[in-house]
C-alpha cells in the first residue's frame, strides 16, 4: 500500500512536466479532393522557426514540439490550416484548394513566385478577366487590363495588334515585347505569311498571361527583354478530373462605324465646273459611293471542340479549332484549322513530370488589295462601277479613249478602279505551322529541394502563296498576267535547362531560392519568288539565320518572411554582332518590404496587404532587321540589272548578274536600357479593395537607328548604327475592386491609368543641336515626312508650319508664322508640334454577375495624344482633284468645302488634330443554363461600340499618329453557345 502511495505520487508530481516535455509528431498531408499527397508543403510551429516541408509522398515530421503549440500548414493554391497540437505522435492533415491562393502564383521566367513575394513589376491576368466575342487574335484579350501595357487592335481580319509596354524604347529597332508562349521565346520578327503570328494559339486555350515590365522581372531573359515579356501559358489537363467534352461556337457580324467623308456626285460636279482649266465633259453621269462599294457586313464564325481528363499519374486535353472571319474589305478571308495536344506523365514516384505541348496550325489567308481603301477614297464619282465596252474585264477604268494602246502610259499613273483592285487580284497563302515543346522536371530523390527543368521546343512553319492578276486587269498594264509564287519557311529551335534549389535556413530564418541554367535557341528564315513579269522568268533566294547562346542565374531570398532580396544575372551571346561585341551582360537587383508581416500592422483591420518594391537592371536589344549588320554583304541583282559579259559559244550574248555591296557597321551591337522601379503593393478592407503603384525611369543606351551619313563614309547615305539614347519615365496605378460579393450577386471592378514620357536625349554622331531625322512619310507628292527625331523631342512628334486663321477662325491659305522674323516662310520656320503618343491611358472593367447570369463591360481610352489627318491634307485642295496631267479628275476630301484650299498645305499644323477618345471597347452578357448531363452557356457580346472623341477623322486610335488609308475599325456583335458534356 505504501509503495503503491509512493507510485502514484510521483506520478502526480511528474504530471505537470509531461506538458513541457518536448515531443515529435508526423504524417501525411493530402489534397482534401483527390486525397493525393502534397508535397513541399510547409509546416510551422506558430510563432516560432521551428518546421519542415513534406516530402514527396506528402510526409513530414516535426520534432521538438510541445502540447498546446499550433502547426501552420501551408502550400501555394491551397488554403493554410492551423491545427493546435493536443500530445498525438501521429496527424494526417487535408488541405483544401484555394482559388484566391492559385491566383496568387505567378510565372516570372525559368520558375515562379507568388505575388506577395514578387519584387518586379509583374502582373497576371487570367480568363476571367478577358475580353469576350469571337475573339481571333489572343492579345485583344487583355487590351485594357493592364497598366502600363497599350494595346492598339488591328482592324483586318486575324490581324496582329499593336502592343506596347512602357511604350517602347527604340528608333529603329523593334519595341514589341518578347512572347513567350509555354516556354518558346518566338521570333520577335514574325512568321512568313501570317498576318499575325501569335494567331498560332488558340484564345480559347490560354490559361493566363502573365507581363514582367520592368528590367528586374525581364533581365532574365537579357538581350530582348528591353520591351518587356509577355507570358503565355496554355491549358492543361487536371489529375484525377473525370472524362470532360466541351463545344463552343461564336457567330460574329461586323460592319464599318464610319467613312472618309469625301464629295458626292453633285459637290465633285459643282468643284470641277466651277475650277479654272478643267472640263467638265470628262466627268460622268454616275453617283457611285466607292466605299459602299468595297465593304460589307463581315460574318466569321470560331468552333471550338475539346476533350479532357486526368488519371493517377497522366492528363490529357485535346482542343480542335475552326476559325473563319471575313474582312469588312470585300475578299478578305482569313481562316485557321488547328489542333492542341496537352500531355502530361508523371513517374518515379512523382519526382519526374513530362509534358507535351503540340499546336498544329494551318493558317489560310486571302488577301486583299488594301490599295483598294485609298483608291475609294479618291475615285471620281460621277464614273460608273461598270463599262460594258470596257477591256478591263467590265470595269470603268480611266484609259485613252480611242487610242490603239488602252492604257497609254500617262494613264497609267491614274487611280485604279476600286472594286476591279479586289475583284481582279488573286493573293491567297497558306502557312503550316507547328509549335511544339516537351518539358522535363525532376525532383532529386536525395535531395528534394532540388529540381531539374529541361525544355526542347521548336516553332517550325512553311509557306506556299501565290499572287496573280489577269490581263484584263488595268494593274497590268502588260502582254503577260502577272504571276507570282512564293515559298518560305521559318524554323525556330529552342534547348534551355536550369537547377533550381529551394530550401530555408532555420538558424537565419531565411528562405532561399536558387536558379542557374543555359539555353540556346537558332532562327532560320528562308524564302523564295519566283514570278512572272514583262515576259521574263525572275528568281529570287534569301536566307536570314542567326543564333542566341545564353547563360543565366537568380537568387532570391525571404528573410523572416518580412524582407524580399533577388537578384538576376544573364549573358547573352548573338551571331548578328562581331565578336568584339558578341557578349553582353544583363544583371538586375530588386528588393521587397512586407509591411504587412511587421508586428505593427499584423493586427491591422484597415490593410490586409502592404509591400513595398524597388529594382534595378538591365535589358538590350537585338532587333535589327538585317542579319548580320556588322558584315559587308553584296547583294546579287535580278531581272534586268545585269550587264554583257562577252558571248556565249553560239554567239549569243552573255549577261552576268552584277552584285551591290551593303552598308555596315563594324562595330555595331545591342542597345542598353537600363531601368529603375519603385512599386508599392496594397490591399484595404480584407482584400475589398486592393491595388498597385509603379513609377519608373529608364535610359536606352547605344541607340539603335538609321540615321543619314556623310556621302562617301559609308556604302549608302543610311546608315543603322549605335548613335544616341531615349530617357522615358512613367507612373501606373492599377486597382481592383470588390463592390459586392454574397452568395447570389457578385460585383468587381478593375481600373488602371498609366502615365508616360518618351524623350529623345542624344541622336547625332555630332555635336550640332539642330540636328533632325525626317520621319513619318505622307501621301500627297513624293518623299514629304510630317514627323521627326530630334533630341528633346518625343520620336513620334510632328513637324510642321504654324498655320494663320482669319478673323471667322478659318486657315489663310499658305499664310504660316514667320518664326524666324526673316520675313519669308523657309523650312527654318517648322516647328516641333505636338505628338502621335498618348500622355497617358486608362482602362475600366465591370465585372458583375447575379446566379447564372453574367455581365461584363471595358472602357479604353487615350489622352493627349494627336493625329496628322492625312486623307484631309493630300485629298483636301481643289487641285489634288482637278490638276492632273491627263484627261482624269480625283475625287477631294469634304474637308475642302470649310477650307477652299486650291493648293496644298502638307505641312499645316490644321492637319493635326487631338485625338483623345474613350471607347466602350467590350460588352458581355451571358447565362448559365445547367443540366444533369449538359451544361449550357448561352451568350451576347458587342465590341467596339461607341467612340466618344473629338477627332473629325475615321478613327482616333492610329497607331503611328498618321491617319491615311485606314483599314476601318468594325463594330461587331457577337452571339455564343457553349456546351459543357
Amino acid at each position: 500500500m505504501k509503495k503503491l502511495f509512493k507510485s502514484t505520487l510521483m506520478m502526480l508530481l511528474m504530471l505537470p512536466m509531461s506538458f513541457f516535455a518536448q515531443q515529435t509528431v508526423s504524417g501525411t498531408v493530402t489534397e482534401s479532393a483527390t486525397g493525393l499527397p502534397v508535397p513541399g508543403v510547409n509546416i510551422l510551429v506558430k510563432g516560432t522557426t521551428n518546421g519542415t516541408t513534406t516530402d514527396f509522398d506528402g510526409n513530414y515530421t516535426v520534432s521538438n514540439i510541445n502540447q498546446g503549440d499550433v502547426l501552420v500548414f501551408s502550400f501555394l493554391g491551397f488554403s493554410s490550416r492551423e491545427i493546435t497540437f493536443a500530445g498525438q505522435t501521429n496527424l494526417n492533415v487535408q488541405l483544401d484548394e484555394s482559388d484566391a491562393a492559385l491566383e496568387e502564383v505567378v510565372l516570372i521566367g525559368y520558375g515562379a513566385t507568388t505575388r506577395q513575394d514578387a519584387t518586379g513589376a509583374v502582373e497576371k491576368i487570367s480568363p476571367a478577366q478577358f475580353n469576350r466575342g469571337a475573339v481571333v487574335s489572343p492579345e485583344t484579350l487583355i487590351a485594357g487590363k493592364s497598366a502600363g501595357v497599350r494595346i492598339t487592335p488591328s482592324s483586318e481580319p486575324g490581324g496582329g495588334s499593336e502592343i506596347r509596354i512602357r511604350g517602347g524604347s527604340s528608333l529603329s529597332g523593334n519595341n514589341s515585347p518578347l512572347i513567350v508562349v509555354d516556354g518558346i521565346p518566338l521570333d520577335q520578327r514574325g512568321v512568313q505569311g501570317v498576318r499575325n503570328q501569335l494567331n498560332a494559339i488558340n484564345p480559347d486555350e490560354i490559361e493566363d498571361f502573365v507581363i514582367l515590365k520592368d528590367a528586374a522581372a525581364t533581365s532574365i531573359y537579357g538581350s530582348r527583354a528591353s520591351n518587356g515579356v509577355i507570358l503565355i501559358t496554355t491549358k492543361k489537363g487536371s489529375l484525377e478530373s473525370d472524362f470532360a467534352m466541351d463545344y463552343d461556337i461564336k457567330v460574329a457580324f461586323g460592319q464599318i462605324t464610319d467613312k472618309v467623308d469625301v464629295l458626292n456626285a453633285a459637290q465633285f460636279r459643282d468643284i470641277v465646273t466651277n475650277a479654272p482649266g478643267t472640263n467638265p465633259a470628262l466627268l460622268g453621269n454616275a453617283d457611285t459611293d466607292w466605299q459602299d462599294q468595297i465593304y460589307r457586313t463581315s460574318l466569321g464564325a470560331i468552333h471550338n471542340v475539346t476533350v479532357s481528363e486526368g488519371f493517377d499519374s497522366f492528363t490529357y486535353r485535346v482542343n480542335l479549332n475552326r476559325t473563319d472571319q471575313q474582312g469588312v474589305l470585300k475578299t478578305d478571308l482569313y481562316e485557321r484549322t488547328a489542333i492542341n495536344a496537352t500531355l502530361t506523365q508523371d513517374l518515379f514516384d512523382k519526382n519526374l513530370k513530362i509534358t507535351l505541348n503540340a499546336k498544329g496550325i494551318l493558317d489560310q489567308n486571302h488577301f486583299a488589295d488594301q490599295g483598294a481603301i485609298g483608291a475609294a477614297v479618291s475615285f471620281d464619282p460621277t464614273q460608273p462601277v461598270y463599262d460594258p465596252t470596257s477591256p478591263f474585264g467590265g470595269y470603268f477604268e480611266f484609259r485613252g479613249g480611242s487610242d490603239p494602246d488602252p492604257l497609254r502610259t500617262e494613264f497609267r499613273q491614274a487611280t485604279r478602279n476600286p472594286l476591279a483592285l479586289l475583284e481582279q487580284r488573286e493573293n491567297n497563302s497558306t502557312n503550316k505551322r507547328t509549335i511544339s515543346n516537351l518539358n522535363l522536371d525532376y525532383r532529386f530523390h536525395f535531395l528534394p529541394e532540388l529540381r531539374f527543368n529541361l525544355n526542347a521546343g521548336i516553332d517550325y512553319s512553311e509557306l506556299d502563296g501565290f499572287e496573280t492578276r489577269p490581263l484584263t486587269s488595268a494593274v497590268v498594264g502588260d502582254d503577260i498576267a502577272y504571276e507570282n509564287y512564293y515559298t518560305g519557311i521559318n524554323r525556330n529551335s529552342l534547348l534551355d535547362f536550369y537547377f533550381n534549389y529551394k530550401s530555408a535556413i532555420e538558424a537565419i530564418d531565411t528562405k532561399l531560392d536558387l536558379t542557374a541554367g543555359h539555353s540556346y535557341q537558332e532562327f532560320y528564315i528562308g524564302d523564295r519568288q519566283r514570278f512572272t513579269q514583262s515576259n521574263e522568268f525572275q528568281n529570287t533566294f534569301n536566307i536570314n539565320r542567326n543564333a542566341l547562346e545564353s547563360y543565366f542565374a537568380r537568387a532570391s531570398f525571404d528573410i523572416s518572411n518580412r524582407y524580399l532580396i533577388s537578384a538576376s544575372y544573364r549573358r547573352d551571346g548573338s551571331s548578328r554582332f562581331s565578336k568584339e561585341n558578341r557578349w553582353s551582360n544583363f544583371p538586375s537587383v530588386s528588393v521587397g518590404w512586407k509591411l504587412m508581416n511587421e508586428p505593427f500592422l499584423q493586427n491591422s483591420t484597415f490593410f490586409s496587404d502592404l509591400k513595398l518594391r524597388a529594382g534595378y537592371g538591365v535589358t538590350g536589344n537585338q532587333e535589327i532587321g538585317g542579319n548580320y549588320g556588322y558584315l559587308g554583304i553584296y547583294t546579287p541583282s535580278r531581272g534586268r540589272a545585269d550587264v554583257q559579259f562577252g558571248y556565249n559559244s553560239n554567239g549569243s550574248p552573255r549577261f552576268v548578274n552584277t552584285l551591290r555591296p551593303e552598308e555596315f557597321d563594324a562595330n555595331l551591337k545591342w542597345e542598353e536600357l537600363q531601368t529603375y522601379n519603385a512599386g508599392l503593393d496594397f490591399g484595404f478592407f480584407n482584400g475589398r479593395l486592393s491595388g498597385s503603384v509603379d513609377g519608373y525611369y529608364r535610359r536606352t543606351e547605344d541607340l539603335l537607328a538609321t540615321v543619314p551619313v556623310p556621302a562617301g563614309a559609308n556604302l549608302s547615305d543610311l546608315l543603322t548604327t549605335n548613335v544616341g539614347e531615349t530617357v522615358s519615365r512613367g507612373i501606373e496605378v492599377g486597382l481592383n475592386g470588390i463592390l459586392v460579393s454574397t452568395d447570389d450577386f457578385n460585383w468587381n471592378v478593375n481600373y488602371n491609368i498609366t502615365f508616360q514620357d518618351l524623350e529623345i536625349t542624344r541622336l547625332s554622331l555630332g555635336e550640332d543641336p539642330n540636328f533632325f531625322i525626317p520621319q513619318g512619310g505622307i501621301s500627297g507628292g513624293v518623299g514629304n515626312n510630317i514627323q521627326i527625331w530630334k533630341e528633346g523631342y518625343d520620336p513620334s512628334t510632328f513637324f510642321v508650319y504654324r498655320q494663320v486663321y482669319n478673323e471667322q477662325g478659318q486657315p489663310i491659305e499658305g499664310a504660316y508664322v514667320d518664326v524666324n522674323g526673316d520675313n519669308q516662310i523657309t523650312e527654318a520656320d517648322k516647328q516641333a508640334y505636338k505628338k502621335g503618343t498618348p500622355d497617358y491611358f486608362m482602362g475600366f472593367t465591370n465585372s458583375i454577375s447575379y446566379k447564372n447570369l453574367d455581365f461584363s463591360f471595358t472602357f479604353r481610352g487615350n489622352f493627349g495624344n494627336y493625329v496628322y489627318n492625312n486623307t484631309q491634307s493630300s485629298n483636301g485642295f481643289v487641285g489634288a482633284g482637278t490638276v492632273t496631267p491627263q484627261d482624269y479628275y480625283s475625287n477631294l476630301n469634304a474637308n475642302v468645302l470649310q477650307t477652299n484650299f486650291q493648293q496644298n498645305q502638307f505641312f499645316s499644323d490644321y492637319y493635326v488634330r487631338r485625338a483623345d477618345f474613350v471607347r466602350l471597347d467590350n460588352v458581355s452578357l451571358s447565362y448559365l443554363i445547367p443540366g444533369d448531363a449538359v451544361n449550357v452557356r448561352a451568350s451576347l457580346t458587342g465590341t467596339n461600340l461607341l467612340t466618344i472623341t473629338d477627332y473629325v477623322g475615321l478613327d482616333p486610335e492610329i497607331s503611328n499618329g498618321i491617319d491615311n488609308n485606314f483599314y476601318p475599325r468594325t463594330r461587331n456583335v457577337v452571339v455564343g453557345l457553349n456546351f459543357s458534356f
